[in-house]
């Protein structure tokens, strides 16, 4: 005898709703199931749709500017962009844990171009209930951050990347033609990117009372454009661990190519490169994101091609050129260089990869 599929329904909603806790419900999606509460996590048995835990359900819209308040579980704030900045506003995604205490650990996880900081700071969450581990991921949208804001971390004004990039068809590849390629450096920190992190994390040790002073970042693709660079330019950041994984091309510390390939014609001084390779960057590649992997999009230009063909390629480069250059000049070298094995272009892997180093 066939049970038919409403009664298979039926049983498991009278089965959940009768459960003590109730704390899932399905994703939303127009149906009558929206209404519906379940005791565990899976998939909703009417439309499909993934099961979430409750407090993970918000209304976006009603988010107040500056109103920060962190219950357990995951959720989002806003605030606004920095001091230059404070028409533009930032979501921040966050995942408390259970196990939250003021004695807890504090991560930043900096979204890759598709400024999806929901979907990264889902990933971590396994690994910030095992540690007890607060989540921060900050999405910055790209009408508000264009490439130059982001990726370049603002460390230029008028760049006119429009007209100069070259979207290949049917491959992952852009093609800059730098020769056209114009803009003005800005030696102004306070519009520099990096400068929101420190300012997130204050207004979060505040208002959670944390004892700890420093933080750790780990950010992927356009992330790891975003944390390289901080570790070039930014000073006295409270920032500890700063992975940066999976980036298209760096910013080496050379000072015959300029910005954003090497810092010539940037504030970067020479004398500075001690405080830069001091610091506790590791550089994180994946070992398959190599010339097969078409995921995320990789630039191509005539200088960015002399760091390699590949991110692996380049990432190492940009690690072996620092590494080369504080040897030139006597300066001991604090970096790390970590490849995973049998990861690309994926942030899901690498962050999990990056949870082991950081927490394990």
């Amino acid at each position: 005898m066939k049970i038919k599929p409403i009664l298979i329904f039926l049983f498991f909603v009278i089965v959940s709703c009768t459960t003590k806790d109730k704390n899932y419900v399905c994703t939303p999606c127009d149906l009558t199931c929206d209404t519906l509460k379940f005791s565990k996590p899976g998939t909703c048995p009417k439309c499909g749709m993934e099961l979430l835990h409750k407090d993970a359900i918000i209304n976006e819209d009603d988010l107040v500017l500056n109103e920060i308040t962190l219950k357990s579980g995951s959720g989002v704030f806003l605030i606004e962009g920095g001091q230059t900045r404070t028409d533009k506003h930032i979501k921040v995604y966050y995942h408390k844990p259970k196990s939250f205490s003021t004695d807890s650990k504090v991560l930043l996880v900096i979204p890759g171009a598709g400024r999806n900081a929901d979907s990264y700071r889902d990933t971590w969450i396994d690994a910030s209930e095992k540690h007890s581990v607060l989540l921060l991921s900050p999405q910055y949208l790209e009408e508000d951050y264009p490439f130059g804001d982001y990726h370049l971390g603002g460390l230029v004004k008028n760049l006119n990347l429009e007209g100069n990039i070259e979207f290949v068809e049917n491959t992952n590849i852009a093609k800059l033609n730098e020769e056209k390629l114009t803009f003005t450096f800005n030696d102004n920190k306070v519009n520099w990117i990096f400068h929101d992190f420190d300012r997130i994390f204050d207004l979060i040790k505040a208002e959670l009372g944390l004892l700890t002073n420093t933080y750790d970042l780990f950010g992927h693709s356009a992330g790891g454009h975003i944390l390289h660079r901080m570790a070039l330019f930014y000073d006295n950041s409270k920032a500890n661990n700063m992975l940066a994984s999976n980036a298209s091309f760096y910013t080496l510390p050379d000072f015959e190519y300029t910005y954003p390939f090497g810092v010539r014609n940037t504030s970067l001084e020479e004398a500075a490169l001690k405080r830069v390779f001091s610091k506790k960057l590791v550089v994180f590649l994946g070992e398959e994101d190599n010339a097969t992997e078409t995921r995320g999009t990789f630039l191509r230009s005539k200088t960015a091609d002399v760091q390699g063909l590949h991110r692996l390629a380049r990432g190492t480069y940009f690690f072996d050129t620092a590494k080369a250059k504080a040897l030139e000049l006597g300066l001991d070298f604090n970096w790390k260089l970590v490849v995973v094995t049998n990861v690309g272009h994926d942030q899901n892997k690498m962050g999990q990869a990056a949870s082991e180093l950081l927490y394990e």
